[in-house]
């Protein structure tokens, strides 16, 4: 309930801030949290990134100012961060279809992302089960890529890129030769704004010779907060990741350390049956 609370603060400070130089770095110490684990959570909890929604909510507050007053085109994209015409001109059109200059005539057609709020709920009613794994550092060997978040890119590409691999056999060869963990399907690396994320699918390694063509992660030695997922992918999935970030994670005072987050697939079975397990793996810290 308070973590969610600050949120709510921290989209107040940015609503504030939008003609201004926001850095995540203070956005999310107004939530009192890690920048790592503020941008997760706006993340898993409203579906954009946070340059992302920056983003928007400037661009929908210049259209409005280009429409409805005489500001000239250059004075609105300095206002709201933009270091040239060109670049406000090629993001606001990305956004709204047209240029800014066509945004001035009479009848335009114009997109507005409105203000997040968020509608805070007193939950508990279905208990959550979790157990914390103390793990050294460990290697997982397969194969990733890279993709963006903006747009819900990944969650377009991670599962095609699922498929690929079951069509091309690493899924296989990968369950032939799994450690301890299991199947892995891993966010390994995020950029610093987190809207560009490599996705590894892989499996601790258990194996000295590799295929060429695999790859190596080092995953450092964490703290794991390890979430039990019951029934059919990926919707039984999705639903535990939401409860982690809107209730786990406010409830009890942990935070994301950063770093790789894992969905262990331990079972054989068919993923699309109602009898499926798998596991969310979370590095945490208090």
């Amino acid at each position: 309930m308070e973590g969610l609370q600050r949120m709510l603060a921290s989209i107040d400070y940015m609503e504030r801030n939008l003609d201004n130089n926001l850095m995540i770095e203070d956005i999310a110490a107004v939530a009192c949290m890690s920048k790592f684990h503020f941008q997760r959570m706006f993340s898993m909890l409203t579906g954009y990134t946070v340059s992302e929604y920056i983003r928007n909510r400037r661009l929908t507050l210049a259209a409005q100012e280009l429409v409805n007053s005489k500001t000239k085109v250059i004075d609105v994209a300095m206002k709201y961060g933009y270091e040239s015409p060109e670049s406000f001109t090629k993001a606001f059109r990305r956004i709204h279809g047209i240029s800014p200059s066509d945004a001035k005539k009479i009848s335009q057609t114009l997109k507005a992302y409105p203000r997040l709020s968020f509608q805070i709920q007193l939950k508990g009613d279905v208990e959550m089960d979790y157990r914390i794994v103390e793990k050294e550092a460990f290697t997982v060997v397969g194969k990733s890529i890279r993709t963006s978040t903006i747009g819900g890119e990944n969650r377009r590409n991670i599962p095609a890129f699922w498929v690929e691999s079951n069509r091309d056999g690493l899924v296989k060869e990968l369950a032939k030769n799994c450690g301890p963990l299991g199947l892995i399907g891993a966010c390994v690396e995020f950029d610093k704004d987190q809207e560009n994320l490599t996705y590894m699918i892989g499996a601790e390694k258990n194996i000295s010779q590799l295929p060429e063509d695999w790859e190596e992660r080092e995953i450092p030695a964490a703290t794991w907060a390890v979430f039990p997922v019951h029934g059919a992918m990926p919707a039984a999935i999705q639903k535990v990741w939401g409860r982690i970030y809107s209730e786990w994670f406010p409830a009890t005072g942990y935070e994301h350390a950063g770093g790789m987050e894992m969905e262990v697939y331990c079972s054989p079975a068919d993923p699309y049956s109602e009898d499926y397990y798998s596991e969310i793996w979370i590095p945490i810290k208090k």
